[in-house]
This record gives C-alpha cells, sequence and structure tokens, in this order.
C-alpha cells in the first residue's frame, strides 16, 4: 500500500525536529516505488506551431504598382497558394509556394524599379537636351 509522507515547507512550522527525523527515515527505507512489471514510458509530440510566412501583402502591392511583365500578379497567385496550403495544414507545400512568391515578389520590385528608373532617366534627358539646344 502506498505511504503518504508530508515534507515541511519550512523549519518556522514548529514541527520537533524528531518529526523531521522520522519522515527523512520513512523516505529513506521506502524508497522509490517498485513495481512487479516493466517501466512504460509515455511519449508526447508536441506539434510547435511553424510560421510560414505567404507574403500576400507584398504581393498585392507588386500586382497594383510594380508589375513588369505579370511578376507581381503570378507572385499574388503563389502567395494564395501557399495561404491555402498553410490552412490546409501543408506546411511543407506551403513553404515551396511561399519561398517561390518571394522570389518573385524580389524581381517585380527590382524590375519594377529598374523600369521606373529608366524612364525617369530618360523623361529628364529629353526635357534637359529640348530646353539646352545650341545653335550652330
Amino acid at each position: 500500500p502506498p505511504h503518504i509522507i508530508e515534507c515541511p515547507v519550512s523549519s518556522s512550522t514548529g514541527d520537533p525536529p524528531e518529526k523531521m527525523h522520522q519522515e527523512e527515515h520513512e523516505v529513506a527505507v521506502l524508497g522509490a516505488p517498485q513495481g512487479s512489471g516493466p517501466v512504460m514510458s509515455t511519449v508526447v509530440n508536441i506539434r510547435s506551431e511553424t510560421v510560414v510566412p505567404d507574403h500576400i501583402v507584398w504581393s498585392l502591392f507588386n500586382t497594383l504598382f510594380f508589375n513588369p511583365c505579370c511578376l507581381g500578379f503570378v507572385a499574388f497567385a503563389y502567395s494564395v497558394k501557399a495561404r491555402d496550403r498553410k490552412m490546409v495544414g501543408d506546411v511543407t507545400g506551403a513553404q515551396s509556394y511561399a519561398s517561390t512568391a518571394k522570389c518573385l515578389n524580389i524581381w517585380a520590385v527590382v524590375l519594377g524599379l529598374l523600369v521606373i528608373s529608366a524612364v525617369t532617366i530618360t523623361v529628364i534627358v529629353i526635357t534637359t537636351g529640348a530646353v539646352v539646344r545650341r545653335p550652330y
């Protein structure tokens, strides 16, 4: 039969030292609980929440403002696929689609900035050249 042993929390409880020695003796004599069967262990798998960014806001921004060669729209489609995969619990598929969306978003931003820069420089050169004409 199992024995219940009370352990004092602090020495200020007023228990006599004999009682504390008696409890220590009971713990030493009883030892750890021993059973006749094998020791069973339980393994609990705790699933950590893996955060997979789907880049949907970035893709929507690129679709509206930086959309050279429709890269922003394609990135938006992959972002939606990543979000769908994440909702059904397919983390690997979500990561794959999110990675593709991120790459497409980067290319959309780079190409969009290059196009804007080229157009700006061209307009500046044309307008400056039109104003500063030297007659020969």
